[in-house]
């Protein structure tokens, strides 16, 4: 697996390059050689912001940010996160893949937590009606939510607005 490491408002040391290089190197058995994985570091106040995403050629993309005082636990938390996110999808991604394919499961090994299985419990259903963007954020506030879903006025195209942990506003389109 290749590994590019980049910083958005840092520079990179050798040493947090070879300790992310490292612990992601655990996951070369899980991979073919041609997985790349993005590892981007940040800091905010006393923040140190590390994401780490290994994007798939199928589309199956794993992600993990992490957010602590201490660069190297940011580092390690993260990497946790991607082996969870693997094992809690392990059956449902074996699904999808083939022997031939770019991740190779039977080497992952079984983790001592137990995940239960996720399920939809509860459904609401809401009228939409055609709005800017900016007055969903506004929409999104009064309910005191963290994301709203809503029509866009300009596209006729179902939108999501949320509110990002940087404290600004995403909007997400659908494209096909």
């Amino acid at each position: 697996m290749k590994v590019i490491v980049t910083g958005r408002n840092l520079v990179i040391t050798d040493a947090i390059r070879e300790q992310v290089e490292k612990k992601l190197s655990k996951f070369d058995k899980y991979f073919k050689s041609d997985v790349e994985a993005q590892a981007t570091f940040s800091t905010q106040k006393d923040d140190h912001i590390v994401e780490v995403t290994i994007p798939l050629k199928n589309g199956t993309t794993f992600r993990a940010e992490s957010r602590t005082d201490d660069m190297y636990a940011a580092i390690d938390d993260s990497i946790d996160k991607i082996s969870r996110q693997m094992k809690k999808h392990k059956t449902k991604i074996e699904r999808r893949f083939h022997d031939h394919e770019s991740i190779r499961f039977e080497a992952i090994p079984d983790s001592t937590e137990k995940y239960e299985e996720s399920s939809i419990v509860k459904t609401k259903r809401f009228g939409i009606k055609p709005m800017m963007p900016e007055e969903a954020v506004l929409q999104m506030e009064l309910i005191g939510h963290d994301f709203f879903v809503f029509l866009n006025g300009e596209t006729d195209d179902v939108n999501v607005v949320y509110k990002r942990k940087d404290g600004d506003f995403g909007l997400i389109e659908p494209y096909l």
